[in-house]
């Protein structure tokens, strides 16, 4: 038979049995005189063969050795076993993540650990702050890894009342503007950090951030905030620093 009808008839490409070729897992057949390849049912059963394998999962790499060794297949087939239960258990991780993150309303480029905390669309939030507040997110999980933005995630789970108020004083953050008098401003800081100096002690547990994350994280304020939320960003900064340094102190 043809090239044509060998690959007909295993369910591949012309192409991949070329390529096989190249790369020693399939035999030379011998030539017609036209100089056409001429196949026979031993080249269509080895490629069944190599079919069948490569479905399973089996590199390419490691095929020749299987096909010509019998005695490899019960530790090809453990090998086999446990890449496909690393597959699933990374693919049920994966839908668990999707889950999350439809149930939450979050865009998919956001960690699903923090997606509670992004800002819907609907919010009064301003669509650039809302914007600025998911960058933020991501940057923060990326800086602290995994097990930590999980970490920061349980320990920023708070009622429902004091959600309430965390959006609340969201939006007054987000009306600052050139003319808000710095008493307004005093003020916000004040209450922000009420809010947020008892979770201080306990940020231990969430594991540390990246030593470039105090200079990427205001750089992305300065970029995205108005100068006098970005001077307010960096007065909270200081007034929760200092809390964290009397808190390891004591």
């Amino acid at each position: 038979m043809l090239s044509s009808e060998l690959a007909d008839l295993a369910g591949v490409t012309v192409r991949t049995l070329r390529h096989y070729h190249q790369i020693g897992l399939l035999p030379e057949p011998p030539r017609t005189p036209g100089d056409y390849r001429q196949y026979d049912v031993g080249h269509l059963v080895r490629v069944l063969r190599i079919t069948q394998l490569t479905e399973l999962g089996v590199p390419l790499s490691s095929l020749s050795e299987v096909l010509d060794d019998p005695t490899t297949a019960e530790t090809l087939l453990d090998q086999l076993d446990g890449h496909a239960a690393a597959e699933i258990e990374r693919l049920t991780a994966r839908r668990a993540s999707i889950s999350v993150l439809r149930s939450t309303g979050a865009p998919p480029d956001l960690p699903p650990e923090l997606s509670a905390w992004h800002t819907g669309p609907r919010s009064a939030i301003p669509a650039d702050m809302v914007r600025f507040e998911t960058e933020q997110l991501i940057l923060i999980a990326r800086l602290l890894g995994s097990e930590g933005a999980t970490s920061l995630a349980n320990l920023l789970q708070v009622p429902d009342g004091s959600r309430s108020t965390m959006d609340v004083l969201a939006e007054r953050f987000y009306a600052l503007d050139s003319d808000t008098p710095d008493r307004v401003v005093d003020q916000l800081v004040d209450d922000w950090a009420g809010q947020i100096e008892p979770l201080v002690a306990t940020t231990e547990g969430i594991g540390h951030l990246d030593p470039r994350a105090a200079d990427l994280l205001d750089q992305l304020s300065a970029r995205d905030l108005q100068p006098i939320q970005h001077r307010t960003v960096r007065a909270l900064q200081r007034r929760l620093a200092r809390k964290c340094h009397r808190s390891q102190s004591s």
